[in-house]
Formats: C-alpha cells, structure tokens, sequence
C-alpha cells in the first residue's frame, strides 16, 4: 500500500530538482499547465478528475497521487471520483482496473487528511513545477 501523501510531499523535492537541471523545459511545462487549467467552459473540479482519468488511463502513479490530491482539494466526491474511475477502466481495460484501485487508495488518503476547505488553487502540476 503507497502512503499517496507522503509520494506526492517526496515528489515535489524531485520535481524541484528537476526545475533546477532543465528549467527552460520545465517553464514551457508549467505554462501548459497554466493554460490548461484555468476555468472557462469547464470548472477545475471537472478539470481535475479529466486528469485523473487520463492518469489512471496512462497508468502513472505520481500523476494519480497529484490529480487525486487535486480532486479533493477542489472538492470531488468519493462519488465524482468513482465515476471518473469507471470511465478509465471503460478507456484502458484491465491495466486501468489496477490503476483505478491506486487511485481509490489515494483518494481515501487525501480525504482523510481534509480537514478545511482548500486555500490555494488546485493545479497539480503548475503548482508542483512553478518557476518562480
């Protein structure tokens, strides 16, 4: 069992690091990721569990632990959350029903620890590779 929170806490080191070595790259990412997430015809909400379906999809666990964590920050039900799993599974068959119970896992996790509502935007990855 992955403790989702503490992935995503060690993650952010590395992907500061990263920011370090490569930091045009990671600027021109970070921008994406600006541009994809602000609010327009879709709230951030929808946005994320897009996110979290594509992550489940694609079968990346440290994608799953930020959107997920991005989910509930923007408050997603256990509900919304199945519903986006389910379509996974629908898009990416088996493997996806291995990664759909990682981000069933992960959401447990992070709603435990949700206490308040968020206070910050919930953009997974601008937020995680933001080039200051």
């Amino acid at each position: 069992m992955n403790n989702w929170p503490q992935q995503t806490t060690e993650l952010s080191s590395l992907l500061r690091d990263l920011r370090g070595t490569a930091p045009d790259v990671m600027k021109a990412f970070a921008g994406i990721a600006r541009a994809a997430t602000v609010s327009k015809a879709l709230d951030g909400k929808t946005k994320e569990l897009i996110a979290l379906g594509i992550a489940v999809a694609v079968r990346c666990d440290d994608c799953i632990a930020f959107h997920v964590k991005a989910c509930v920050e923007q408050g997603a039900t256990r509900d919304e959350v199945s519903e986006t799993l389910g379509m996974a599974i629908y898009m990416g068959a088996g493997p996806s029903v291995m990664y759909a119970s990682h981000a069933l896992e992960a959401f447990t996790q992070f709603e435990a620890g949700a206490a308040k509502p968020a206070t910050r935007p919930a953009t997974a990855h601008a937020e995680q590779i933001r080039i200051e």
